[in-house]
């Protein structure tokens, strides 16, 4: 009997090696994967080392739960990093924190009181710190905002989401049919489970609109971005042409620093990326970028030294070689907290998401607007957009409050998912189009916007080469629409201060007139076989005027055409005097009689069809079948049967039109000098209105 007792013993005391031996083996595991931010992976070896300690062993035990918490914080399961932090408490674990990490947990679940209690604990210990008297002032204020919610409307979008988790969703497409999102699904590319989340390796996927306005089924983003590591929180250029990315690599041996990476659109797909050198520090992460609406600025987040603490939100230079140094936000935007996933509204202010500013719980979602006499103020955008878990990656439709984001809210297992937005306010808008007079849209243009508050603001347009903006009531506003190789077009609106009542949108249309080609000015009338302008002429007369002065470099060949009808000679001189008709009304309106040259040119230069009056014809009463180049000679008209067809035909051929000559005048760089052509057509006109005079009709 004794001796089968000592056997027992000693297998008792085998096991307790074993086990202890095991404990040490998993302990270190744990240790290894926490050094290079493998969360999911220590948390697993922490989980195993603690299980295996004795009850007595309240020291090892402690830290064990201490770490479990760390690691279940990070990976955002927060129940779990609750538990843990409960119990390393109960074994007397001797560092303070564990109080602010285990209230910020319950802060993030929405247990206020209970939070409360261990902020007060933990400010025991640490009386000024930030972060801790924020959370306390957190616990006041969350209950308040959800007991009186805001105006936003929150729907999960279910269409978007999956089992795994879903963000960071960002809107494209002129129209804002188009949406990118991250995502960590079943389809992402690869089999590798992350051994920071347990999960797989996101990926970007994509979800358009149909016909009928409906959002389809997301699919892997086309093109060459997707890898096998992690790829999420995108965002584009103004233009739509280059799109910003975070990509985490995976090393079995170091710490995963997370990078910047750009793509180009090709054609309906991006590019193969590379990565954005914005820093030689190495060791150092950037993730989460926004370029602001200007395109000046690309926005990230990054754990740089020269914060305020945690991850930061800072900025870089956007050149045409690269980026042009770091610059921290800085207060009152970054705290000791995180600040992360930075965005922008169309009108210039910047939302992004914090746990450092006193919030809901997790992530809050702030606004960050200028105020003249205040600065920057920060604004917490509440509940229900905010809940106590993380909300973050807004994306606008347009100049709108509305949109989608992502959040953990109600998922048991601290995954995110996408919801849309909405806040109805009142806007004043402007939309206008950029398109070349008689052509189509300029999606290379620009416009530029002064308003008499200080506003001065350069618009690039979509790729149909329309812009919206928001305007100010009781604002007056000058617009200037440019595009290279194209004369200047100007508008103005006033908005009136009772618009402020109620949302309007003003309509603008920019036909910028190209340098290089002969331009029609349409509406412009003479009296029967004659050369005086009619009344209807003046709002035409008056627009040239305009458009002069807004390019006051420029020097114009105005010229007058006739139709095939008629005597040659005469058309010829007919179309000389109306031609001088318009110049006369120019000058009499203050252009410079040195900037313009009146040329007629009878029958001489019949109209050729561009592809844009094809289109207009073909859909035109009647409908008149043209290619384009064709040239509206005698002979080609007379070829078309339908006398109404000819007379459009004829029509067009009666018109009148400018050229720029020069883009230098009144320059130092080249002064006006009369060319040689148009001296002699200055001669040419002289000795015509010598012959006229003798003409009888």
């Amino acid at each position: 009997m004794e001796r089968k007792i000592s056997h027992i013993i000693i297998y008792i005391a085998a096991l307790v090696l074993v086990a202890c031996s095991n404990e040490g083996v998993a302990f270190k595991k744990a240790e290894q994967s926490y050094a290079i931010g493998e969360y999911y992976a220590a948390s697993i070896n922490y989980k195993k080392s603690y299980s295996r300690c004795a009850p007595k062993e309240k020291a090892k035990r402690a830290v064990r739960a201490f770490m479990m918490g760390e690691c279940y914080r990070h990976i955002g399961y927060t129940q779990k990093a609750m538990a843990a932090y409960t119990n390393a408490i109960r074994y007397n674990i001797p560092d303070s924190t564990v109080y602010l990490h285990l209230a910020r947990q319950q802060l993030k679940a929405g247990q206020y009181k209970q939070a409360a209690q261990n902020f007060n604990q933990f400010l025991e210990f640490e009386p000024g710190n930030e972060l801790a008297r924020s959370g306390l002032l957190s616990c006041e204020l969350g209950p308040q905002w959800k007991a009186k919610p805001n105006q936003y409307k929150i729907k999960k979008e279910t269409v978007f989401n999956s089992r795994r988790s879903d963000y960071s969703p960002m809107l494209v497409g002129d129209d804002a049919d188009q949406l990118v999102l991250s995502s960590t699904r079943k389809e992402a590319s690869g089999e590798d489970v992350s051994g920071v989340t347990g999960l797989k390796f996101g990926d970007l996927f994509f979800s358009r609109k149909n016909e009928q306005g409906k959002w389809q089924a997301v699919n892997v983003l086309e093109g060459d971005v997707n890898t096998e590591y992690d790829e999420g929180a995108p965002c584009l250029s103004p233009d739509g042409k280059t799109m910003y990315f975070t990509r985490c690599s995976s090393d079995p041996d170091y710490p995963r620093f997370a990078e910047i990476w750009q793509s180009q659109r090709s054609d309906a797909s991006w590019g193969k990326a590379t990565k954005c050198v914005i820093s030689r520090d190495t060791l150092t992460s950037y993730a989460h970028p926004a370029v602001s609406p200007d395109g000046e600025w690309l926005y990230f987040v990054s754990d740089a030294e020269g914060g305020e603490g945690g991850l930061d939100i800072w900025r870089t230079r956007i050149l045409s070689s690269g980026f042009g140094g770091m610059e921290n936000l800085g207060r009152p935007i970054n705290t000791a907290g995180d600040e992360m996933f930075p965005s922008f509204r169309p009108n210039g202010d910047l939302y992004f998401s914090s746990d450092g500013h006193p919030g809901m719980g997790g992530l809050d979602i702030f606004i960050a607007h200028e105020d003249s006499i205040r600065g920057t103020i920060v604004e917490n955008q509440q509940y229900p957009l905010n809940s106590p878990a993380d909300d973050f990656g807004m994306t606008f439709e347009g100049v709108h409050n509305r949109g989608f984001f992502s959040s953990s809210r109600n998922d048991g297992k601290g995954w995110e998912h996408i919801f849309s937005f909405e806040c109805p306010e009142i806007l004043q808008t402007v939309t206008g189009w950029v398109y070349e007079k008689d052509g189509y849209e300029l999606p290379e243009a620009l416009v530029y916007m002064v308003g008499n508050d200080g506003t001065n603001l350069k618009l690039s347009v979509k790729g149909d080469g329309s812009f919206t903006q928001v305007l100010k009531p009781g604002v007056d506003y000058v617009l200037l629409g440019t595009c290279k190789g194209y004369l200047n077009v100007k508008n103005e609106i006033r908005v009136q201060p009772e618009d402020e009542e109620e949302s309007h949108e003003y309509t603008l249309q920019f036909p910028l007139p190209p340098i290089n080609v002969p331009v029609l000015i349409d509406n412009i009338f003479y009296e029967f076989d004659r050369a005086d302008l009619t009344p209807e002429s003046t709002e035409a007369l008056d627009q040239l005027v305009g458009m002069m002065n807004e390019n006051p470099n420029i020097t114009i060949e105005l010229s007058a055409h006739c139709d095939y009808r008629g005597n040659d000679d005469y058309n010829q001189r007919l179309s000389q005097r109306r031609a001088e008709s318009v110049v006369r009304y120019l000058i009499q309106h203050g252009v410079a009689k040195d900037r313009l040259t009146a040329v007629g040119y009878g029958e001489s230069r019949p109209k050729i069809i561009t592809k844009k009056l094809a289109e207009t014809l073909l859909a035109g009463e009647p409908k008149v079948e043209v290619q384009v180049n064709d040239t509206l000679t005698e002979n080609y008209i007379l070829r078309v049967k339908d006398k109404d067809e000819q007379e459009v035909l004829n029509a067009l051929n009666r018109r009148t039109e400018f050229r720029v000559l020069r883009t230098t005048y009144g320059t130092t760089l080249n002064e006006y000098k009369p060319e040689e052509e148009e001296r002699k057509a200055a001669a040419k006109r002289k000795e015509e209105a010598a012959e006229e005079e003798n003409f009888i009709f």
